[in-house]
């Protein structure tokens, strides 16, 4: 079997790309305007921002996606990285994409000295924290929203 890749994403990456956001926000109960897809896909790929993202592929089917964003914080004269969006297509699911698309975020976090890489999942996804309790530390605390619309 041909071996997962994993790379940056990259602007050519659209139509690879959306088809795993929309089954991220799909998963999650979640619709969003297709301007939020075009503005979050360019900010992901357009450099300017302090974000991205990486792909996985098997014989350039897209398999999976993340999307990271580097912020500061007050914990560390170094910035953090969030791990805000992960995705694994329902039929790749098991086979290590979502571990290989952590690492290579862990790697890029690295690499732009950030001294930790931090991610939230939903309470019911069990599958993800199958994985998530074997490669990170569950840190116990509880997010909070609050509407500003």
């Amino acid at each position: 079997m041909p071996d997962i890749v994993i790379r940056p994403l990259t602007a050519a990456d659209r139509a690879a790309w959306t088809p795993l956001w929309h089954g991220y926000l799909t998963f999650y109960k979640a619709t969003l305007p297709p301007e939020i897809d075009a503005i979050t896909f360019d900010r992901l790929t357009g450099g300017q921002e302090p974000m991205g993202g990486f792909i996985a592929e098997r014989d350039g089917q897209a398999l999976g996606m993340t999307n990271w964003v580097i912020h500061r914080t007050t914990w560390s004269e170094k910035p953090i990285c969030y791990l805000q969006d992960l995705f694994t297509a329902p039929e790749a699911r098991g086979s290590g994409v979502g571990r290989k698309l952590i690492d290579a975020v862990n790697q890029m976090a690295r690499a732009k000295n950030c001294f930790r890489v931090y991610w939230q999942t939903h309470e019911l996804n069990l599958q993800a924290q199958e994985l998530y309790n074997k490669v990170a530390d569950k840190s116990g605390f509880m997010v909070y929203r609050q509407p500003l619309v």
